[in-house]
């Protein structure tokens, strides 16, 4: 196995760091925008890691790179507005891709808080005929959310419940950031765009329709030591995944972002912050989201001012096998303090790089196999988390 992994920021550079202690593959190759940032990745890993430079908007570019290294897996560790480029040069190039998020959603012109648009996603899966013709695989979402809360959510339905009523997906932490009053610990690039679009929701019956955001406001208990977190409706792509393959009749995502955290980013919209369209500034274009992004602290340099712990689960209420009342939450929690001292990666970084790594692997045995665009919960959930916590960070299961 042959891997590029398009991007070096904290998530790319964090599965570095995972990806060198485990021996199921010839060559990584990193490649970002900026060289430097490649370098510094793959420093220290051995000659197994290897850096470059790519364009990520061009799909030409990142076919090129691919076929000059014999890629037979790409992994896209870059934000969603370059998913379609690098699903694309991936196919062009003959080599089987993974992402941690999908391609980008288009509010409903006319009910944006009723319908959906375009949603995550369906620019990939309108492919998935042509990647399943040539016999190539598309493993979408598989990240942490997406990716390893899909996961949960077959495994609920394969091994815990007769009936689903309800797969909800709820994150939450108690992380803190020493010295900064506003420091998202992940891509706020991407947290903008999950949080202020219109939440999708899926309904047996009714089929996907969207909300407010920061909709039907909940109190969740989270496990580790974290507590009761305010949790509230966002956009993001297990909604728009878990109905393909496990039968529920509802599935929900739900982020503990915090009063202060919709706060700044209902400012941020109200101001015209939050868009990408380009405005003129003093000669120059520049989109409005990436000056925001410039003026906060890369989270990927945040890891030694964090304290605290994050997690992500799946939270699924139905029928046991037993034909009882039951509710769960599969869960995955990880201490910023042991991601530091263990990888020298923040926890939510660590914690998205993780999973599609064990994919990988999966897919590098055969435990994992299939064609097509698909998600993960469309694969056997037992070796995924098995590995997992064979890789030495376990999940759990906590009765509600």
């Amino acid at each position: 196995m042959r891997i590029l992994i398009v991007g070096a920021g904290g998530v790319g550079s964090a599965a570095v760091a995972v990806a060198a202690r485990r021996t199921f593959f010839d060559t990584v190759v990193v490649a970002d925008r900026e060289p430097e940032r490649a370098a510094n990745a793959v420093a220290g890993h051995g000659d197994r890691f290897t850096a470059a430079t790519v364009d990520a908007s061009s799909a030409a570019a990142v076919a090129a790179l691919c076929r000059e290294h014999r890629i037979t897996h790409v992994l896209n560790a870059v934000d969603p507005r370059f998913v379609m480029p690098i699903f694309d040069g991936a196919f062009a190039a003959g080599a089987d891709y993974l992402d941690m998020a999908m391609s980008l959603s288009r509010p409903h012109p006319d009910q944006p808080y009723e319908l959906p648009g375009v949603k995550l996603g369906d620019d990939q899966f309108a492919a998935a005929n042509q990647w399943a013709d040539a016999g190539r695989l598309a493993l979408v979402g598989i990240g942490v959310e997406p990716g390893l809360a899909d996961v949960f959510a077959r495994y609920a339905a394969d091994e815990l419940f007769s009936e689903i009523d309800e797969v909800g997906i709820r994150d939450g932490s108690n992380l803190i950031v020493e010295g900064y009053d506003f420091a998202p610990s992940f891509s706020i690039w991407t947290t903008i765009e999950e949080c202020l679009n219109p939440p999708v929701i899926w309904e047996r019956g009714r089929g996907w329709f969207t909300t407010e955001p920061f909709s039907e406001p909940e109190v969740f208990d989270f496990p580790g030591g974290i507590g009761p977190v305010e949790c509230v409706n966002v956009e993001h792509e297990e909604v728009l995944l878990v109905p393909r393959w496990v039968p529920a009749k509802r599935v929900t995502f739900k982020y503990g972002l915090g009063a202060e955290f919709i706060e700044v980013l209902k400012t941020l919209h109200k101001l015209g912050l939050d868009s990408t369209s380009p405005v003129p500034v003093r000669g120059q274009n520049v989109s409005p989201r990436d000056v925001v992004a410039a003026c906060l602290p890369d989270p990927a340099t945040l890891g030694r001012r964090m304290s605290g712990k994050t997690c992500a689960g799946t939270y699924v209420t139905g029928t046991g096998k037993d034909g009882n009342p039951r509710r769960v939450y599969l869960h995955h929690v990880v201490d910023n303090e042991w991601s530091m001292n263990e990888y020298g990666h923040q926890a939510v970084v660590w914690q998205t790089a993780i999973n599609p790594i064990v994919a990988l692997e999966l897919l590098a045995t055969g435990a994992w196999g299939g064609v097509g665009v698909l998600g993960p919960e469309a694969l056997p959930p037992k070796p995924f988390l098995d590995l997992l916590t064979a890789y030495g960070s376990p999940w759990g299961i906590q009765e509600k």
